[in-house]
């Protein structure tokens, strides 16, 4: 999940965008006014984030001189999320630009012959990992709403050699498929970033085919955050300002027309976590905004895998 939002906004210039650095300008994380994170505010961030992570990679900005740096990650969100093996079928670009927060090809059941579709599917890693599982007769479609994302996964495709996999511009909130036309629905660190969850998965389960599976890897909360961290931009494109409370999202997939809901832990954050997310290595870096965001954050986020059924 690497990212660059407007610096007349927000006054950040470099950040990540599943682990925003300490990027700001000024001596505090960036912070919109109470009420202006408006959907097209997180919409835009969350957009020039994933493009800037792309150009990046395409560029060759990120550093690749370390042997593991694909599997290591740059913070504790995106660290150690793939095996050794998995490394060896997948170009490194489509590593590189990986912001996720698990590994849902590794969690989610894939049968040869099925179809896969992956929200926010980024550089493409997942959706070309799912795309070898199901094998030629199935298909592995990737969907993301960043021209330069898709660049970068097309290109990542083309190296692979992948033939059975697609990808599709749009959002996650207006899906470019037909009803019930998906076998299994993944995403990694994408849904919690949306500012209309209720759509999405609305979308999710009208794409689904009955009994269908939805398996994403994803950041959930224990316990409510203060408002002001949820108006943080860099939060916003980090994964947690955005994320739902697991009772919150097990009854919002409930409401979509999912059953069968599981939702698993598979990492929690905390405070030394959340100072390398958010690049707070000393106190002159970030200040005291930073250091009650990390306190607030500390313990209450974390990964989970949700798995869903489509209801028959």
């Amino acid at each position: 999940m690497e990212t660059q939002t407007d610096n007349t906004t927000s006054g950040a210039t470099d950040c990540g965008a599943c682990a925003p650095s300490c990027c700001t300008t000024s001596s505090t994380i960036a912070t919109v006014a109470p009420n202006s994170l408006a959907p097209a505010t997180i919409l835009q961030n969350v957009r020039e984030t994933y493009a800037k992570a792309a150009q990046k990679v395409s560029a060759g900005g990120i550093d690749t001189t370390q042997e593991s740096s694909p599997l290591k990650g740059a913070d504790p969100i995106t660290r150690d999320l793939y095996s050794a093996s998995q490394v060896a079928e997948i170009p490194r670009d489509a590593f590189l630009a990986s912001l996720g927060c698990g590994n849902p090809t590794a969690l989610a059941r894939l049968e040869p012959g099925q179809i896969v579709l992956d929200l926010g599917s980024g550089g493409g890693i997942d959706v070309l990992l799912s795309a070898k599982r199901v094998g030629p007769k199935g298909k592995a479609y990737g969907l993301d709403m960043t021209p330069e994302m898709l660049s970068l996964a097309r290109e990542n495709q083309r190296k692979a050699g992948v033939e059975n996999a697609e990808f599709l511009e749009g959002t996650i909130e207006n899906i470019p498929l037909p009803d019930a036309s998906i076998d299994v629905i993944i995403s990694n660190c994408v849904i919690n970033l949306s500012s209309d969850k209720d759509k999405v998965l609305r979308e999710a389960a009208r794409v689904l085919k009955p009994g269908g599976l939805f398996a994403v890897s994803d950041i959930v909360l224990t316990r409510p955050l203060p408002e002001d961290v949820r108006k943080s931009v860099e939060l916003w494109a980090g994964c947690v300002a955005g994320a739902l409370l697991v009772t919150e999202y097990e009854e919002k997939l409930a409401a979509a027309g999912f059953a069968d809901v599981t939702v698993e832990s598979t990492r929690v954050y905390e405070a030394e976590d959340v100072k390398e997310m958010v690049g707070e290595g000393d106190s002159s870096c970030c200040g005291s905004s930073a250091e009650k965001q990390i306190a607030a954050v500390d313990g209450a986020a974390m990964s989970a895998f949700i798995r869903a059924r489509r209801a028959a």
